[in-house]
């Protein structure tokens, strides 16, 4: 079967053992919202919070995304599947910025994971994308910090990543946004924090 994305220039690649090569690819808004508004639809993501957004208004927020130097989205790519959505941002430039002390090398980062396949859920599958994420944000990006806030409620990805080694920190209130290119409503998050030295010791 031939790769959709061959043609597609990546910003990192990377052989996971047992789960094959990982590419990361710049997101493009509209070869790529079909997929995206799949996934965002499904209730699973419903703290990404565009459930009931049309595929063209999903579309939409990402050619805005696309437009900004501090917000970047990108599409995680196994051997021609895509895997994930990675949404990177500059805490300085982002709401979270206003609830922690922001530090020189700290990146956030979203991310939505695709669907489990008709095998269902693969044991280190979770751990094999974060590898690859960690590889990209402190090799490729040369970043010494990860900074998360997902959800309080979200129970799963909390323990997911503090379970890869985040440090869970403060919960905080992050405000309202109402822009009139992007509306955000008050989110109640918990911060984690992942160094580039407990990513790759040594």
């Amino acid at each position: 079967m031939s790769d959709p994305y061959a043609s597609r220039t990546a910003v990192h690649e990377q052989r996971v053992d047992g789960f094959g090569t990982f590419r990361v690819l710049p997101l493009d808004a509209e070869r790529d919202a079909g997929v995206l508004h799949r996934w965002v639809s499904e209730e699973r993501a419903a703290f990404w919070g565009m459930n009931g957004l049309t595929r063209e208004q999903v579309a939409g927020i990402y050619a805005h995304m696309d437009t900004l130097d501090t917000h970047h989205a990108l599409l995680l790519v196994r051997d021609g599947e895509p895997a994930a959505l990675l949404q990177t941002y500059e805490p300085d430039a982002d709401r979270v910025g206003e609830c922690y002390e922001v530090r020189p090398g700290d990146l956030g980062i979203h991310l939505l994971l695709a669907p489990a396949g008709a095998d269902g859920a693969r044991p280190g599958w979770t751990s094999a994308l974060i590898a690859v994420i960690t590889a990209y944000v402190f090799g490729t990006l040369g970043r010494t910090r990860i900074v998360i806030d997902p959800d309080v409620r979200n129970d799963k990805a909390i323990a997911r990543f503090v379970k890869q080694g985040f440090t869970a920190g403060p919960e905080v209130v992050l405000p309202e946004i109402d822009l009139p290119d992007v509306y955000l409503p008050e989110k109640r998050a918990q911060l984690a924090f992942l160094d580039r030295e407990v990513a790759f010791p040594g």
